[in-house]
């Protein structure tokens, strides 16, 4: 019998490209690949790309060079957003044989059945508008939790952005498509999914792109707290002005979803939400975190900034920071602006120097500790259920409450992928909640 080929998968950036890479790999298992990790010898290593992340083209040119000490005869195809943007640049990189665009990448084992190397690599790719149909996807990488993708693309036109030159238009999985995969998910034993989409608030434009809506994001939130077996769901990033009270009143009460909601602000001063080109002012953020503080005092609340837009003053960044500092919400993910070609922001005036955007940063990353313990003080006393995961880390084992306080305990095997319900009662020194004696604890 022929040896089968062996295929490594590396995955940069969000949530997103982990669910397509598990698909992906899905599809190559079924040509009949064997999939093992990237630290092992492949035949082909895929490179999954991103464009958010500074330093995009050195992350990249790092994880090739990794798959070439592994199998310098290996053939190295790059796929997503990074490849969708930058095609020639990424094919001129050495040891590149593929990179396929945004519409090409979920057909990627039909471009390799010569997996001989390339003198230069070889590009596939779309004009963007080309990517006006929608492919499901879901990672299972981990016992744990799950990714799935629900919506792809955006129709918005944030000024610093390149997601929409990346993946096209915003359009939606058909909503008993996602209640399939969801099952699907459900039957392996995983007990959290985690919804994942470019702008998830958006769902339910047509399957193709079409801009009527077939379903809202409040009928999709209902049908899956529907769906048997699955303990808990985790709504990721959601636009302040598509996060509608509607939704959080069900989730306040769902049977499934969990008090977490994670909603971009991106500026505090209206004067940069404008530049920016956000659907929102600040006004509409802070009705929002009143509302899910209203009907769920102890959800966390995290918050996505970006410092150093171009024009953003001391007066303007100050702004942000008081704003933030007053605001009932618990940990921030901050992001240094940094230009990108073919986007507004680049070449607009009042450029801030790359030394204040850093201590801009720094001021803000110092916020969050801050707000991440204020919050997990705020849960001690109280009762949680918390998931663990499946990681020995220096003897603990980790894992999180539905309201994503994280918790660690002496590593127990037997606690793997396990639900438990605990009291939460004291901060260790690296900020996670210690638990002494989970023999203790029943299972939930």
């Amino acid at each position: 019998m022929e040896n089968r080929k062996k295929v490594a998968f590396y995955t940069l950036g969000c949530k997103l490209n982990f669910s397509e890479t598990s698909t992906i790999a899905r599809n190559f298992n079924d040509e009949g690949f064997d999939r093992v990790d990237f630290e092992e010898i492949a035949d082909i290593y895929v490179i999954n790309t991103c464009s958010v992340t500074e330093n995009a083209d050195k992350q990249f040119k790092q994880v090739v060079k990794k798959a070439m000490k592994l199998n310098d005869k290996a053939f190295v195809a790059a796929v997503g957003c990074y490849a969708q943007l930058k095609p020639e640049e990424l094919a001129a990189v050495d040891g590149v044989d593929l990179v396929l665009g945004a519409t090409e990448k979920f057909k990627i084992t039909d471009y390799i059945n010569d997996l001989s190397k390339n003198d230069m690599g070889e590009v596939h790719s779309c004009e963007i508008s080309e990517a006006d149909f929608y492919v499901g996807s879901y990672s299972i990488g981990d016992r744990t939790r799950a990714f799935l993708k629900v919506q792809d693309g955006c129709d918005y036109k944030c000024t610093y952005c390149t997601i929409p030159l990346a993946r096209g238009i915003s359009r939606s999985d058909a909503l008993e498509n996602v209640l399939q995969n969801a099952k699907e998910i459900s039957a392996q034993n995983i007990k959290e999914i985690v919804l994942t989409g470019v702008n998830i608030g958006d769902y339910g434009k047509g399957e193709f792109g079409n801009k009527k809506h077939e379903h809202t994001f409040l009928d999709l939130v209902q049908a899956l707290d529907k769906v048997d077996g699955i303990e808990r769901l985790r709504i990721s990033s959601i636009e302040p002005n598509l996060l509608k009270n509607e939704t959080i009143e069900f989730v306040s009460k769902s049977r499934t979803f969990v008090p977490h909601f994670h909603i971009p602000l991106q500026s505090g001063s209206n004067d940069i939400l404008k530049l920016m080109k956000r659907r929102y002012l600040r006004e509409i953020y802070t009705e929002r975190v009143n509302k899910i503080r209203e009907v769920m005092p102890h959800a966390c609340i995290g918050v996505d900034v970006i410092v150093g837009f171009p024009g953003e003053t001391d007066e303007h960044f100050l702004e942000t920071y008081h704003f933030l500092n007053e605001m009932d919400i618990s940990y921030l993910h901050v992001f240094t602006y940094s230009e990108r070609d073919n986007t507004e922001a680049a070449n607009m005036p009042g450029i801030v120097p790359a030394n204040v955007r850093a201590k801009r940063s720094k001021m803000l990353r110092g916020l969050s500790v801050k707000k991440r313990r204020a919050f997990y003080e705020g849960q001690l006393g109280s009762s949680r259920t918390v998931l663990f995961e499946s990681e020995n880390k220096e003897g603990y084992i980790h894992g999180f409450t539905e309201n994503y306080v994280k918790v660690k305990t002496p590593w127990n095997p037997e606690l793997v992928n396990t639900l438990h319900e605990i009291n939460l009662t004291k901060i260790d020194e690296d900020g996670s909640v210690r638990l002494e004696f989970l023999n203790k604890l029943a299972e939930a």
